[in-house]
């Protein structure tokens, strides 16, 4: 068993285009775990240096408070990747999404720029999967650096990159969807599923959040604050849910303190993989963790 998946809530985690002042300032009042800065799809070629520069200076401005913001950089090897990656070092954010990472070494090389960049601590490496070779190297991406964090579903070019059709249920995706999230869960990696392409249809969005949150995902990435009630929605535990993780935590606690190194519960007994779990849906639900 890897080492446990840090409990921070990703339920909804938003791209807003770098190039949208408007977008940005936005940003500050929606209810999203947490937010995308973006400097690659969302930004034409000519407009990417000023971006890069109304990007880094809104996460600089501790405008966000404490919500979790990453900024997506540009793809390794572009004309870009070199200055976004030092700009949003200096920024300091909690996260750079580096877009197209297809192997440890992809990894390894942000972690080094990083370094040179004198990023802070807390600024973490996101990797997105996006490619068959990303696929196929998941579980060497996920356990190269102890500064990555989390790994992003890139599910519209990996589709694309596979000649696969994007169908209701991703069935041509599931295979490769399945195996990064086991990638990540062995490296203690939080994981984000892709996104969902028609903002018309929220029965749909749904249905896939369900998908996702039923496959593991941690949460799910988006493209429009329309689709941030269901998607918390779907990803918070439900008040019966949240109830028993509840009395697991508190069984397991009280058999801790007789003395035995297990409980039961209803007839069942609770192990501290039940313990871990239940911890992981008070801290989706937004409760603390109680042993009382």
């Amino acid at each position: 068993m890897g080492p446990a998946v840090p409990l921070t809530r990703r339920r909804s985690v938003l791209y807003m285009p770098g190039a949208n002042e408007r977008a940005l300032a936005k940003a500050r009042d929606l209810p999203a775990d947490a937010l995308i800065l973006d400097l690659e799809d969302a930004v034409a070629p000519a407009a990417k240096r000023q971006a890069r520069e109304r990007v880094c200076a809104a996460v600089a401005s501790g405008a966000y408070g404490t919500r979790e913001v990453a900024i997506r950089v540009n793809a390794i090897g572009t004309e870009w990747h070199d200055d976004d990656v030092r700009g949003a070092a200096a920024a300091g954010p909690d996260g750079i999404l580096v877009p197209k990472v297809a192997s440890a070494q992809d990894v390894r090389d942000t972690e080094r720029a990083l370094e040179h960049a004198d990023a802070p601590e807390r600024t973490r490496i996101w990797a997105m999967l996006e490619t068959p070779a990303a696929v196929v190297h998941a579980a060497e991406i996920a356990a190269a650096s102890p500064r990555l964090a989390v790994l992003v579903m890139g599910t519209n070019d990996l589709a694309s990159e596979l000649f696969a059709e994007l169908t209701p249920g991703r069935a041509p995706l599931l295979g490769s969807l399945s195996t990064c999230i086991v990638a990540a869960r062995s490296a203690g990696a939080a994981i984000i599923d892709g996104v969902y392409n028609d903002l018309r249809d929220l029965a749909g969005f749904e249905a896939e959040c369900r998908q996702g949150r039923e496959l593991g995902f941690d949460g799910k990435t988006l493209i429009h604050p329309v689709q941030l009630e269901p998607c918390n929605r779907v990803f918070t535990p439900s008040e019966t849910e949240v109830a028993h993780a509840r009395r697991v935590v508190q069984a397991f606690a009280q058999a801790a303190r007789a003395g035995a190194g297990v409980a039961t519960l209803d007839g069942r007994l609770i192990e501290n993989l039940h313990v871990r779990n239940a911890e992981r849906a008070l801290a989706l639900a937004g409760h603390p963790t109680t042993t009382a």
